[in-house]
């Protein structure tokens, strides 16, 4: 125990919480170097300050050690590092305190420095059983992602930034706009009024108003300090695409989705102009630094530049071979850029009215592109789920961000230069460095979301498959890639593994399963027959039958010994999410969007009816109900008694397959169940909710937790009951293991 946990003890509450906040500025102030680095790289000073302050007062300690006069260059780098750990960790501590051991482990274990050793050893001492990262597996400090906005339930549509640069508001398909504190991550404010998709989103210069867009058809221009709405224009309206305001604060406008743009005059609240001149929806409006211009992009592949003195349409530009998503211009209104459905970023002449060159290509369409203050450089968003940045003068891509895990829909640049916000289909915003930082910090990942993960039953390895079509086989003990399989045409949606280690069974959305070879990466057979997606796949103990889950609703049991087809099992009116065998090897348990789970037998029972079963009941054996959406996943315990699933409901039903009845049900995730699997008395479940929960199923309770950096998708235990593999929508694959804490936990097997 430190010197300042034994003194902490000895301390009542409300001492404790007085202590901990004036402590830090009283070094800082007194010049005590020595104290206030070593209290800062004291991992139970950490906990205790988050535990009673928060996370951006324990933030906020750091800045207080960074000038050169109290502390040495070297000594402060390492307090940043820590510091830009537990910012990037921000919005996971903010909701789950318990959570900063792992989060600083994982984000800090690759950085050699002893006193950072030092602090992840006093880490590693936790009172409550916890899930240690094996692994460095979260984006470190260091980088470009500076931290990470959450609250938002559905696409960010639109960002904003305040011309003070202290506030960024963000424009959701959740129906609602957010304000936020960009030095804090705080939420503010969340404006609601809107009755569908808010699209849009621009602030008057003087920084007083938010003007929306929404589908609702109609604009709202909002009071920034009070969130109050001020007024709505509306009628005549088709639903709003785009908004932005003029640089001298005097009008609105407005691209909508019927081809119309409307200019407002902010004061009279009445229409100015009404353009009508594209073929197709307005998706984006800018206006020359001058007010005098306006610069629209149209699903019409073209843009169009309008006088917004004379209402007049001025030249069109064509050249874009999709839709122009997104316009903006430099600040000495001299050029256009454009980011298109085509994936191209281009770049125009306003004074010559022509195409001057295109910057690049993104892998996919392009939804917004911003330009820094000094007009040196551009910002594009694309649906490839990245930020590039491309230097104008040079037509250099400069930088590529990757931390989304969907579409990036909106980027904004402060005024100061320094920092971007992006808003993704992911729910997040991000807020980044533009100018410092690595570009790309190298650990092995997928390039796509990890659908699903597998160990093998020697302990020695994992298997994860992704949406980058690959599966990519692991050392279990260390986590480092030992090789990657490619053969698949389309996502891998599923994974098992045979008993003896030495085949894997994967599934894909090219409606195919392959069985590969685990020690060379061959493939031995591919399986045809399904005519959708591949969701599930399970092997039967004696590795003689793989079982397949499509969505064509079909249940495909094929031969592991010849390749062929066994059997199909239909009954299901919707697709199959997932199957699993019973450790006898007798039935298959399905789960579907149709909200059941089925179980099946698959004729190994000594009875004398069994060959009856195909032709009688379709070896269907019986229907449990009571799912009330879609289930996504299902697992049997190793006893065989008992089934537990989960889905779109957010909790774990747990079935006694003797008496077919639901036993009890396990609340806790906030968000759609995507994986579950079993091991002695324990189960463990992942969600979209981007947590990891350990269940004992004898007490009910949730035992430990573990939460991602984004939406988790599956999870396996290996036979050692604690080493946990778990998939992220991010293409990381974690490696954890179940600590005991004070009390003794094992999962059993």
């Amino acid at each position: 125990m430190t010197e300042f946990k034994q003194g902490l003890d000895k301390m009542q509450p409300a001492e404790q919480t007085h202590y901990l906040g004036t402590l830090p500025s009283q070094l800082a102030a007194t010049s005590d170097s020595e104290k206030l680095y070593s209290l800062l790289t004291d991992y139970n000073f950490i906990e205790a300050k988050l535990s009673a302050s928060g996370v951006q007062a324990l933030i906020e300690d750091y800045d207080l050690a960074t000038s050169p006069d109290i502390i040495s260059d070297q000594k402060a780098d390492q307090l940043k590092l820590i510091q830009e750990a537990i910012r990037l960790s921000a919005h996971i501590l903010a909701a789950d305190k318990s959570q900063l051991a792992p989060q600083l482990i994982a984000r800090l274990m690759r950085f050699e420095s002893p006193d950072i050793q030092a602090l992840l050893a006093q880490a590693k001492h936790q009172k409550t059983p916890w899930l240690r990262p094996l692994t460095p597996s979260f984006t470190p400090p260091g980088g470009r992602l500076l931290r990470t906005l959450t609250g938002h339930t559905d696409w960010v549509q639109g960002v904003a930034i305040t011309p003070d640069g202290k506030r960024a508001i963000s424009a959701s398909s959740d129906h609602t706009l957010k304000i936020w504190h960009l030095e804090t991550g705080e939420e503010l404010s969340t404006l609601k009024g809107h009755l569908t998709y808010v699209n849009a989103v621009a602030v008057t210069p003087d920084g007083t108003k938010v003007i929306s867009g929404s589908w609702d058809n109609t604009i709202k221009i909002w009071d920034l300090e009070t969130g109050q709405e001020i007024f709505t224009f509306a009628g005549d309206i088709f639903a709003v695409e785009a908004v932005a305001v003029t640089p001298d604060g005097k009008r609105v406008i407005s691209g909508s989705w019927d081809g119309s743009i409307k200019v407002w005059d902010l004061t009279s609240r009445e229409v100015i102009f009404n353009f009508k001149g594209h073929s197709s929806f307005v998706q984006s409006v800018a206006v020359t630094p001058d007010s005098k211009r306006l610069i629209s992009g149209s699903g019409d592949n073209s843009i169009k530049v309008w006088n917004l003195e004379t209402g007049k349409e001025l030249f069109t530009l064509t050249g874009h071979e999709d839709w122009v998503k997104s316009v903006a211009v430099t600040p000495d209104g001299e050029k256009i850029i454009s980011g298109s459905y085509d994936g191209t970023v281009q770049v125009w002449s306003l004074p010559e009215q022509k195409q001057l060159f295109t910057l690049g290509k993104h892998g996919s369409f392009v939804q917004a592109v911003a330009v820094s203050p000094d007009g040196k450089r551009v910002i594009s968003a694309s649906g490839d789920k990245t930020l590039k940045v491309w230097n104008l003068e040079t037509k250099e891509e400069l930088s590529t961000f990757t931390n989304h895990i969907a579409p990036v829909n909106a980027v904004a640049v402060t005024p100061d230069g320094k920092r971007i916000v992006s808003g993704s289909s992911d729910k997040t915003l991000k807020v980044w460095h533009l100018e410092i930082g690595k570009e790309n910090l190298s650990f092995a990942r997928h390039d796509d979301w990890v659908n699903a993960v597998a160990v093998t039953a020697d302990g020695t390895k994992a298997i994860s498959g992704s949406g980058d079509n690959s599966l990519k086989v692991w050392n279990l003990k260390n986590g480092q890639e030992i090789f990657t399989i490619r053969g698949h045409q389309d996502w891998v949606k599923a994974i098992a593994i045979t008993a003896d280690s030495k085949r894997v069974v994967s599934g894909s959305g090219d409606k195919t399963v392959k069985v590969w070879n685990l020690e060379t990466g061959k493939e031995i057979f591919t399986f045809t027959g399904h005519t959708d997606w591949v969701n599930s796949v399970a092997v039967t103990a004696d590795g003689t039958m793989a079982i397949s889950g499509s969505t064509d609703t079909t249940i495909k049991v094929w031969s592991l010994e010849t390749g062929e087809e066994l059997f199909t099992f239909t009954g299901h009116e919707d697709g199959i999410k997932s199957v699993a065998v019973t450790p006898d090897d007798n039935r298959v348990i399905s789960a579907s969007s149709d909200n059941t789970l089925k179980v099946w037998s698959l004729g190994k029972e000594k009875n004398i009816f069994a060959h009856l079963w195909n032709v009688g009941v379709k070896n269907q054996l019986f229907t449990l109900k009571g799912h009330e959406s879609w289930v996504n996943a299902v697992a049997v315990t190793e006893d065989g008694k008992c089934a537990i699933s989960g889905g779109r409901e957010t909790t774990l039903k747990v079935w006694n397959l003797l008496s077919r009845k639901e036993v009890f049900t396990l609340a806790g995730h906030a968000d759609t169940i995507t994986s579950v699997a079993t091991r002695g008395n324990k189960a463990i479940s992942v969600s979209d909710d981007n947590t990891l929960k350990v269940w004992d199923l004898l007490s009910r309770k949730v035992v430990a937790s573990f939460t991602g950096d984004s939406a988790l998708k599956a999870c396996a235990i290996a036979p050692d009951g604690v080493t946990i593999v778990v998939a992220e929508a991010s293409g990381q694959v974690h490696f954890l293991r179940l600590e005991e804490g004070k009390e003794s936990l094992v999962i059993s097997h």
